[in-house]
C-alpha cells in the first residue's frame, strides 16, 4: 500500500507543517478548505498542500488521512468522514492525531472501522516540523506498524503497541506535564498579582527559582492557544480520571486557559503574537481580567 497520497485535515498551525515535511518529500497532500479562514488557506498554499475543497473528495484522493485539529473537534470529523470513508474506492488509513484520551480514541476508532477504513491512534510530540528537533509521532493500534512509512527527517514515528489509545494516553500524561506547568505558573503569577506581590515574587524566583522563572517567559503568548487547549485539558483530565488519579489538576488547568481566552490577547495567531508583551504586562491584563 501506497502513502504517496496523503489527506490533512486540516492544515492548520501543526497541520500545514507536517503537510509541508510530506509534499517535500514528494507525497501529493490535499485537504478540503470549504468554510476554512483564509489564514488556513494562506498555510496550505504556503505547505504546497492541494485544496480538492470537499471533505469526500479529499478523502477519496488519499491513501492516508491524518486528522490533527482541536481535539473537541476530532470525533465530530470522524463521523463526518464516514459517508466518504464507507464509498472509497480502495482502503484508506485514518491516523487520529489529536490529543485526545483513551476513550475518545476508542469512540473515533470504533467510527472509522464501522466505516470499513482502517484506524490509526497516533499522539503528536514536540514542536511542529521545522521548529526544532524532529517531531515525534507515537502511533498504536492494529495498523499502527504501517505508520512507520511516514518515519523521516522532520517526522519521527514510534510505534508503542497493537492497542487503540497507548498512543493518546501517551499524549495525555505528555502533555499533563508540558502544558500543566504552564498553567500553573499562570495561576502562580496571577494570584501574586492580585496579592500585590508580583515584584516581591519575581525577585525571590530569580535568585531561587531561576530555570522556572526563566520558563515563564511563555507565560505571555498563551492565550493565543488558549481555545485549543481548553479541550485539551479536559481530554488530560478525563485520562488521569480512567487511571484512578485526580482530574482535578487539569480540569483547573481548563480553567486558567478559559480566562486566558477572554483576554484580548486570545485574537492573536503564532504568526502575529506581540513578542514585545512582557511577563509583567501580560500578567497584569489576565488578573485585570479575572476580576471582571
Amino acid at each position: 500500500m501506497s502513502l504517496d497520497r496523503i489527506a490533512i485535515l486540516s492544515p492548520g498551525d501543526m497541520g500545514h507543517a507536517v503537510g509541508r515535511v510530506l509534499v517535500e518529500r514528494g507525497a501529493r497532500v490535499v485537504t478540503a478548505l470549504a468554510g476554512r479562514s483564509a489564514q488556513t488557506r494562506e498555510r496550505a498554499r504556503r505547505a504546497g498542500i492541494e485544496d480538492l475543497n470537499s471533505l469526500a473528495a479529499a478523502i477519496e484522493a488519499a491513501d492516508l488521512v491524518l486528522s490533527i485539529l482541536p481535539p473537541a473537534a476530532a470525533l465530530e470529523l470522524a463521523r463526518a468522514a464516514v459517508p466518504a470513508l464507507e464509498q472509497a474506492g480502495h482502503e484508506v488509513l485514518y491516523a487520529d492525531c489529536n490529543a485526545v484520551s483513551p476513550a475518545t480514541a476508542g469512540s473515533i476508532a470504533a467510527v472509522v472501522q464501522d466505516a470499513g477504513a482502517k484506524f490509526i491512534d497516533v499522539g503528536i510530540v514536540g514542536p511542529a516540523p521545522g521548529r526544532g528537533p524532529d517531531t515525534r509521532f507515537y502511533a498504536s493500534g492494529p495498523a499502527a506498524e504501517r505508520f512507520r512509512a511516514l518515519d523521516a527527517p522532520g517526522v519521527e514515528v514510534r510505534v508503542i503497541g497493537s492497542e487503540v489509545g497507548r498512543a493518546s494516553a501517551l499524549k495525555m500524561v505528555y502533555a499533563g506535564l508540558t502544558k500543566g506547568t504552564l498553567t500553573l505558573y499562570t495561576a502562580v503569577l496571577v494570584a501574586a498579582e492580585r496579592l500585590g506581590l508580583s515584584q516581591e515574587l519575581a525577585r525571590e524566583l530569580s535568585e531561587s527559582q531561576a530555570t522556572a522563572f526563566d520558563r515563564m517567559r511563555a507565560v505571555p503568548f498563551l492565550p493565543a492557544d488558549a481555545g485549543r487547549w481548553i479541550g485539551e485539558m479536559e481530554e488530560i483530565a478525563a485520562t488521569f480520571d480512567q487511571a484512578g488519579v485526580t482530574p482535578a489538576f487539569h480540569e483547573a488547568a481548563a480553567w486558567i486557559f478559559r480566562l486566558l481566552e477572554r483576554t484580548p490577547y486570545a485574537s492573536e495567531t503564532r504568526e502575529t503574537l506581540d513578542r514585545t508583551r512582557t511577563l509583567e504586562q501580560a500578567v497584569r491584563t489576565f488578573a485585570r481580567e479575572l476580576g471582571r
